[in-house]
């Protein structure tokens, strides 16, 4: 039985998404990445969750990175990784996971598709990490549950405490007339954890600032034709920047 905090979640998260109308008319798909926006750092950074994952590998284990990217959670701890599974919805970010993992010297493995439905591929691991990822998912529960299932020793969850993309709004209401609801936030995860009987260890920082997206990347996300860059641009002027607010999530199994 799903749980108030479960409803709640799927009910703001499917409130996020682009109406069938509005997608049809994308010229481009709004939700595929560039793996070069992905690619991990040469120094990572300094962390909670990087220090969380390392404290769970101890002297060394393996790792289930869920939503890898570019690996930046997997190199981060790669000095303490005897071998590490990365899943992936993008062929093309695990071809650029395991390219830099080879450059690097990480012994890894790749799983396309998206979590849970390849959970048994991926098998299991001393540790799962999952970074920013609980704001793309509307069923939360099989996802944490899969989560925890795959973790020997422990489960690191990084996220934003609001949807990433919600800075956005503003522009969704103003060439789309498009209202969403409020954004989920990390407290409604930890809420749908507890009912699944893990009380999770929480977090919480500030990321490091990075550069706004450019209105070419804004324009595509907003599912409007390129020739509506320059009026983009303008809008994002008036723009509140975005929030840098992380919470790391931390749970042994």
């Amino acid at each position: 039985m799903t749980g108030t905090a479960a409803r709640r979640w799927a009910e703001l998260q499917s409130g996020r998404g682009v109406p069938p109308e509005i997608l049809a008319q994308a010229p481009a798909d709004p939700w595929v990445h560039n793996p070069v926006d992905f690619a991990a750092p040469v120094v990572p950074a300094d962390t909670p969750s990087r220090d969380a994952a390392l404290a769970l590998l101890g002297e060394g284990g393996t790792l289930i990175d869920v939503g890898c990217g570019g690996g930046d959670a997997t190199f981060a701890v790669a000095d303490r990784v005897r071998h590490a599974t990365g899943v992936d919805r993008q062929r093309d970010m695990l071809e650029r996971y395991a390219t830099d993992a080879a450059a690097r010297g990480v012994a890894v493995r790749t799983v396309l598709g998206g979590w849970p439905d390849v959970a048994p591929e991926a098998g299991t691991a001393d540790v799962v990490v999952c970074h920013h990822v609980l704001h793309n998912v509307v069923d939360l529960p099989p996802f944490l549950r899969a989560l925890t299932a795959a973790a020997r020793r422990g489960v690191v969850v990084e996220m934003l405490t609001r949807h990433p993309m919600a800075w956005l709004d503003p522009l969704w209401v103003r060439f789309h007339d498009l209202h969403r609801p409020p954004s989920a936030t990390d407290d409604d995860a930890v809420a749908v954890l507890r009912e699944l009987g893990v009380t999770p260890e929480v977090r919480h920082w500030e990321r490091e600032r990075t550069p706004p997206h450019d209105p070419a990347w804004v324009t595509r996300r907003l599912c409007l034709p390129t020739d509506r860059e320059p009026e983009v641009a303008a809008a994002l002027a008036q723009v509140p920047p975005r929030s840098r607010s992380a919470a790391t999530l931390i749970w042994r199994t």
